[in-house]
């Protein structure tokens, strides 16, 4: 990858390339971790949510 020619700062500027591409696909990776939570849990919610409208009313659950 080094070339005998280049100097210091594309050296320098090579190397931060590589750490940013390395950076940047990590990142996406975490985006897509975290879009699958994202999913996971509006499904657990929904779930949750259809349990309790399917739940017959409590009578005492107004106070009365």
């Amino acid at each position: 990858m080094t070339q005998p020619n280049m100097s210091q700062a594309d050296l320098t500027l090579s190397r931060e390339n590589a750490y940013l591409k390395t950076r940047v696909a990590q990142l996406q990776s975490d985006v897509a971790d975290l879009s699958a939570e994202v999913d996971r849990l509006r499904q657990e919610r929904e779930r949750l949510h259809g349990r309790r409208e399917a739940r017959a009313p409590n009578p005492l659950g107004n106070g009365q």
